[in-house]
């Protein structure tokens, strides 16, 4: 049922950890790709490139055209892709999107947030030989408002412990955990056989996956479950005002830089 490059992320599970991060465009997956097990196409790509309020402006065309790209650099990660919203409304037209995407892009999954609402079209494409992984917690395609993390009541804890089970039992090959709350987090990747992957969720997650925007301090925004490695922004800034100063002198371009 699974192919060999998802056996290998699935034989991860409480033996090494996974690491995913995302990526838009060749040049970037082409350097995560050296680090990373997965590389994510996601749909996040509307708030970080695009500047869009939701994900659900984000179309599938656009997740094709920053795939096509990305597909470029990566070498050996898996590459999944985001189904956008309203792109996997009942069994037939996810099956037909998620085709399109993977013959489109040459990825290996796509990704489809939600638990029990989904649970027929996930089996339909698993049937048809479609690589899915799930997710669960924190919805972005769904919120309405400000995001906040699940998990903070008992009920909202069964709801979204019992998704995550009837994903697995629908045949995902990994289950992101986005924004649940720690100890429901440990809960589920202690209870589930595949991997489940941490976006503010718990240590105890066998992957954990960031924006690499984010990562890198080039976003302004300062989520809890962010940790910036980086200040790229600080650097890209000294670049553009190194490069001017340059020009205004007539430092640059110089006789090496000539034909």
């Amino acid at each position: 049922m699974f192919s060999k490059k998802i056996k290998k992320i699935i034989n991860k599970k409480n033996n090494k950890k996974i690491i995913c991060l995302t990526a838009y465009s060749k040049n970037i997956a082409e350097i995560l790709d050296r680090h990373c097990d997965i590389v994510l196409v996601g749909d996040s790509l509307g708030s970080v490139l695009y500047n869009y309020d939701t994900t659900r402006n984000v179309s599938l065309k656009t997740m094709i055209e920053h795939s096509k790209s990305v597909k470029k650099g990566i070498k050996k990660s898996l590459m999944v892709v985001d189904m956008p919203y309203r792109t996997y409304k009942n069994p037939k037209e996810a099956l037909k999107n998620a085709k399109y995407i993977i013959s489109q892009t040459g990825c290996d999954a796509v990704k489809l947030e939600g638990g029990k609402k989904i649970i027929k079209i996930i089996k339909h494409l698993v049937k048809n030989k479609v690589q899915v992984m799930g997710h669960v917690g924190l919805l972005p395609q769904f919120e309405k408002g400000k995001f906040r993390f699940k998990g903070k009541t008992e009920i909202e804890k069964n709801k979204i412990f019992n998704d995550a089970k009837l994903l697995v039992s629908s045949g995902v090959f990994s289950i992101v955990l986005e924004c649940t709350e720690k100890s429901l987090s440990k809960k589920i990747t202690s209870s589930v056989k595949v991997p489940t992957i941490g976006i503010g969720a718990s240590i105890d997650c066998d992957g954990q996956v960031l924006v690499t925007d984010d990562l890198l301090g080039l976003n302004s925004t300062n989520y809890r479950f962010v940790k910036k490695y980086a200040n790229l922004a600080k650097i890209i800034d000294r670049a553009a005002r190194n490069f001017k100063q340059d020009v205004i002198k007539k430092l640059f371009p110089k006789k090496k830089n000539l034909y």
